[in-house]
């Protein structure tokens, strides 16, 4: 049997934080393969050492037939891996357009410019970010960059194929299509092996084979079939939590979800009124209007690029509506008071925190931020640490905290100051089922227990159907609004994610994704060489797109030798001139008369009184009077 990695004795630690022990794995040619655990078990460590962008310290890690760890071996294959590492749009150049990024990426492996061109066309039909091509990656919003990073991934069709966490952050219909994709790729390159990390537990049931991670260590190696009897359980989700050990087993009771007939009575907290929001010419949120109570957990959801991100901005007054209406505890938001802000608490999708800083010293900053009273900050800063379980990593870095924990302290420092409402922006993006399971824990208990609002996007189904209401949007426009059992009885469907296709889907035109199998799959073999043409043209295309769309950067690339020239030939000068001094001649002797007259005779000092003890020296210098004595 051939394998694509073959895995000894791999272990792997950051200082005293062990990330992989004794990993020993065969993945063979082929074939998909779902890693799947907790934040901050290996996952990333274990995908970044088979794509050879990290080194191996102990073990050995062959892949594609040699060992990875060999510069010759490693130079020799990489071409033939694509790496998509985790994080949102971690691959992109910002201020390329989607266009212009697949085509660098096309130059860069080797693609003629016909197989460019046809490639392009089906990934972004494919994907649903044709009528996008033009729009620079960085106006993108998260799921939308995750879909280009995927396409740049795809583009020359790799033979082993890593993807950390993908979709993360994707809604269900394009994760549908993004596997849909990857198939119909694999079904014309069926040599082509994928290896993939992933929070959707659901889509680990996809691949033909299921890796789970806990501690470092391989908890199960198996068919998601093989899995699911091992464990006697009916879903992956579940099979994960079963496979975890005992003392990180721990079930989170489901609170009962609050009868919504409970919340007519209640006063509005959020009522927005034909919210429109233009860029340009494109209509980000077109007439939406909606209410939400006190004390209601208010779920967004919708496709990438949808308009929920900007909603929630004109919310918090980060942005000023085109036209239309917010209201926020009956208080126009454009107002925008000091008060109203104490009242809300917004957690956005890509995480405020300060990376430099601890998880107290981010708690700290934020409770003064918020004027919290001063002797009111240690016990509040405590408070939290405890509520939201953060008291052992409280001296730990933020930017070293995995994705879960970092989340908790996101949501710790959104309600340092006991907000009155929530605005949640996809908060859970990216984060394992127990973390999520806890993450909701506690908002029930805010919003049912402490009568916090809260206005949330997700896009996990199992999420919604936690929320008390929550409103289909697609295209800057509200589909539907109403509790999770009225939208799936709508149309007539037994889950919030059938519910929800079928409502994304309607009107929606059906593009022609069809069309690998009448690709030329034929490419120049690109292989690393000290110096290559077709790269070096690729990157002067990349960096010429830079320069000419940054005015700043193309004035120091054009004139900075000039600008330089002057700064140090005329700005700076290194020359001593005109120093002040004092002398105490302790000596007084005519060698030493001649030495002080020689000194100031020079252009560069001026004498100024002696003086004659070391008080009186301690004095001159501290008043500033002399430069040196």
């Amino acid at each position: 049997m051939d394998y694509v990695v073959k895995i000894r004795d791999l272990s792997y630690s950051y200082k005293d934080t062990i990330a992989l022990q004794n990993i020993n794995l065969k993945i063979t040619k082929g074939s998909t393969v779902g890693i799947i655990g907790p934040d901050g078990v290996g996952k990333s460590t274990l995908l970044g050492l088979i794509a050879g962008v990290k080194e191996i310290k102990k073990g050995c890690v062959e892949v594609l037939d040699g060992d990875i760890s060999k510069l010759s071996h490693r130079d020799k294959i990489q071409p033939k891996i694509a790496y998509m590492p985790q994080g949102l749009g971690k691959n992109l150049y910002m201020s390329l357009s989607i266009y212009e990024n697949l085509s660098f990426f096309g130059r860069l492996f080797g693609l003629s410019k016909t197989q460019r061109e046809k490639r392009i066309d089906i990934l972004l039909k494919s994907t649903g970010l044709y009528e996008f091509r033009d729009r620079a990656a960085g106006k993108l919003s998260g799921g939308m960059k995750q879909k280009l990073g995927l396409c740049c991934a795809l583009i020359h069709d790799p033979e082993l194929l890593i993807l950390d966490e993908p979709t993360t952050g994707v809604d269900p219909l394009s994760r549908g299509e993004f596997w849909s994709l990857i198939e119909k790729i694999r079904f014309v390159q069926k040599d082509m092996s994928v290896l993939v990390a992933t929070a959707y537990m659901q889509e680990a049931s996809l691949f033909d084979y299921t890796i789970a991670l806990d501690g470092g260590e391989i908890l199960a190696d198996t068919t998601p079939k093989k899995l699911l009897e091992q464990t006697a359980t009916s879903n992956i989700d579940e099979a994960f939590i079963a496979l975890l050990k005992k003392e990180k087993n721990v079930q989170h009771p489901k609170k009962e979800k609050q009868n919504t007939d409970d919340l007519v009575d209640k006063k509005v907290a959020i009522e927005a009124k034909n919210l429109t929001m233009c860029f340009g010419d494109f209509k980000a949120v077109d007439d939406v209007s909606f209410e939400i109570k006190e004390g209601e957990i208010f779920g967004f959801l919708g496709s990438n690029g949808c308009g929920k991100s900007t909603t929630m901005k004109m919310l918090t007054a980060l942005l000023t509506p085109t036209s239309g209406s917010v209201r926020l505890f009956g208080e126009d938001v454009k107002k925008s008071t000091i008060e109203m802000r104490k009242n809300v608490g917004y957690m956005t999708q890509a995480y405020s925190l300060y990376n430099e800083l601890s998880i107290e010293q981010n708690l700290f900053l934020h409770a003064r931020l918020y004027q919290i009273p001063k002797e009111d900050v240690a016990p509040r800063v405590e408070e939290v640490l405890e509520r939201f379980d953060l008291k052992k990593y409280r001296d730990v870095l933020s930017g070293d905290l995995p994705l879960g924990i970092k989340q908790r302290l996101s949501l710790a420092v959104a309600v340092i100051h006991k907000p009155k409402m929530l605005i949640l922006d996809e908060p859970t993006s990216g984060v394992d089922p127990i973390s999520r399971d806890m993450f909701w824990d506690h908002l029930d208990t805010l919003a049912h227990q402490d009568g916090v609002t809260i206005f949330i996007s997700t896009h996990f189904m199992n999420e919604g159907e936690r929320c008390d209401r929550i409103s289909l949007m697609d295209r800057g426009r509200v589909l539907a609004s109403d509790t999770p059992k009225s939208l799936m009885k709508s149309k007539q469907k037994d889950t919030l994610e059938e519910a929800f296709i079928e409502y994304l889907s309607e009107g929606m035109g059906q593009e022609d994704t069809n069309g690998f199998d009448a690709l030329d799959m034929k490419k120049e073999d690109l292989k690393n060489s000290f110096f290559s043409f077709i790269r070096f043209w690729g990157y002067l295309y990349r960096e010429s797109l830079e320069l000419i769309r940054d005015p700043v950067r193309l004035v120091f690339a054009l004139l900075g030798m000039v600008i330089l020239m002057f700064v140090m030939g005329y700005g700076i000068s290194m020359d001593v001139e005109d120093l002040k001094f004092s002398v105490l001649d302790r000596d007084n002797s005519p060698a030493s008369r001649e030495y002080i007259e020689s000194i100031n005779g020079s252009r560069y000092f001026i004498k100024h009184s002696s003086v004659e003890s070391y008080d009186q020296l301690d004095g001159v210098m501290r008043s500033g009077e002399v430069s040196l004595v």
